[in-house]
């Protein structure tokens, strides 16, 4: 729980003080004969262990992967309710989710994949430097000393890794829970393809890994705000509205092919991997536009981190 303090009006992150206090209080003091520290080492300033307990710690963390794990389960209790004839054959996705817990894998997917997944990861890299900010703990962790490279690197790795942990752990508890109540029959493509149980596994686990390199932009434009903005929540509000209006854009079929540039034009693209015949141009030419989204991103967000003027 953050508190604030009376006289100044900040907030703070016990955790994150507690660890600022340790790790000061750990600094050597003796002066070396180059002038630097004694005993001093980069690389061991905020180390990865370290970084991920505290974010473990924070309760939105501990939300966000609370909710991926109930999802399925409401999606299940939602099909009990509004669905009469369970387990079609045929129809969309939606129809067919009930068919096989690899359908209902795909349809836990496709239902978040438009906003959930997107707002996932840009809370997890959105909330990274903008935070420290917002608790005026920033400035005291690269007093420490930890190198700024350093600094905006291990906090994209926790938050890679989050996020990674999350887009994993949602289609493995839909995968759980679509067993229990729906079995492990094979995958139903709307076009009608079945796919074995063990070939569909495949497809799925194929699926996650595009999300995850497709989303990185989302990924790249979180970091790059989070280390422009002194308040998380603009950081984050802002990458999820420009994937919000990305994918506005892509319904505007007067734009042609400029939708093909747009970063959530082949958000999807996935879906062609649950079928007997897969076109892999779409896929690639999605990892491709992320990754060089991200890229720039990224190269961005270390340009202006390294540049800024650190005020609290």
């Amino acid at each position: 729980m953050n508190t604030t303090d009376g006289a100044s009006g900040v907030h703070t992150d016990p955790a994150a003080l507690q660890e600022l206090s340790d790790l000061a209080s750990a600094e050597p003091t003796e002066i070396g004969p180059d002038g630097a520290v004694a005993g001093y080492r980069a690389a061991r300033t905020l180390r990865l262990g370290v970084e991920l307990r505290r974010q473990l710690r924070r309760r939105r963390t501990q939300l966000v992967l609370a909710f991926v794990a109930v999802l399925p389960f409401i999606l299940v209790l939602a099909f009990e309710i509004g669905q009469s004839s369970p387990n079609r054959r045929t129809g969309g996705f939606v129809d067919l989710a009930t068919a096989s817990a690899p359908n209902f894998v795909v349809l836990a997917l496709f239902v978040s994949g438009t906003f959930l997944l997107p707002m996932i990861v840009a809370l997890f890299f959105g909330d990274t430097i903008a935070s420290e900010s917002s608790w005026s703990s920033l400035k005291y962790l690269l007093a420490i000393p930890v190198p700024r490279h350093r600094l905006l690197r291990q906090k994209a790795v926790v938050s890679g890794l989050l996020s990674i942990g999350a887009l994993v752990l949602l289609p493995l508890m839909s995968l759980l829970v679509g067993m229990i109540f729906y079995g492990s029959g094979d995958a139903i493509s709307p076009t009608g393809d079945a796919i074995a149980f063990g070939d569909s596994l495949l497809a799925l686990l194929l699926s996650i890994g595009y999300i995850v390199i497709q989303l990185a932009w989302v990924a790249g434009l979180g970091l790059l705000l989070s280390v422009s903005t002194e308040a998380p929540l603009g950081a984050v509000g802002g990458t999820v509205l420009v994937a919000i209006l990305s994918q506005i854009l892509d319904q505007i079929t007067a734009l042609g092919d400029l939708r093909n540039y747009l970063p959530t034009h082949y958000s999807f693209a996935w879906i062609d991997l649950i079928s007997t015949d897969i076109d892999w141009n779409n896929l690639v030419r999605g990892m491709l536009s992320a990754l060089v989204y991200a890229t720039v991103f990224l190269l961005l967000a270390g340009r202006r981190f390294a540049r800024k003027d650190i005020t609290s």
